[in-house]
């Protein structure tokens, strides 16, 4: 599996929001410390998935930052990502694996020690924890589980954990504290009013 960044830029596709000039911006700031998950609306068609990651890998390529997409494995392939995110209510993580085949990348969704332990035994090379803090950027998630809940995951299994919900720069240190690897954030580059200041911003803070 290639090196894993740690700033994890996963695109918003919400109205009134352009998740490739974010991409744009954070590309060059971030380089390889960056890894994009492209994430569309579950009312979103395959196509309109297609042409996104489509245009998020080539714009990711010159800059060799691992592009993976979340949920439809197949637009992945389709694409050529290095791979893909499953969270709980997509194929369990041993299918999603035999999919991409071993050399992909393959991150899942866990929020506590147990269900993260058994990702990783079907094949998940990092996990995705959370959400940390409360979000409006996804509908229906559980209860925030604070750094304590990323703490307990991280120590029950030995690859990356990427904390996610709600993250901001001022939030990280206490994640990091608690080991997280890195962070996945949307909102607080998506609705940044300079995207590119606030991917630098997020970086300073992963390696403080």
């Amino acid at each position: 599996m290639p090196s894993l960044g740690r700033l994890h830029l996963i695109t918003d596709t919400r109205p009134g929001r352009d998740p490739l000039a974010v991409l744009r911006a954070a590309l060059p700031v971030a380089r390889a410390e960056l890894v994009v998950q492209v994430r569309v609306g579950d009312d979103a068609t395959d196509r309109q998935a297609y042409d996104l990651a489509r245009r998020a890998v080539a714009l990711c390529t010159p800059y060799g930052v691992t592009c993976l997409v979340n949920d439809r494995l197949h637009v992945a392939l389709a694409v050529g990502a290095a791979g893909g995110h499953v969270g709980a209510d997509d194929l369990p993580v041993g299918a999603a694996r035999r999919v991409l085949g071993p050399a992909a990348v393959l991150g899942a969704t866990a929020r506590e020690p147990v269900a993260a332990a058994e990702a990783v035994a079907a094949g998940a090379g990092y996990l995705g924890v959370g959400p940390c803090h409360a979000t409006t950027t996804k509908a229906g998630l559980p209860a925030p589980i604070g750094p304590d809940g990323v703490r307990a995951v991280a120590a029950a299994v030995d690859v990356p954990v990427i904390a996610i919900g709600g993250v901001t720069a001022a939030s990280v240190p206490a994640l990091r504290a608690a080991g997280a690897y890195g962070v996945a954030v949307v909102g607080a580059l998506s609705g940044a009013a300079d995207p590119g200041r606030a991917t630098a911003e997020l970086l300073e803070a992963l390696t403080c």
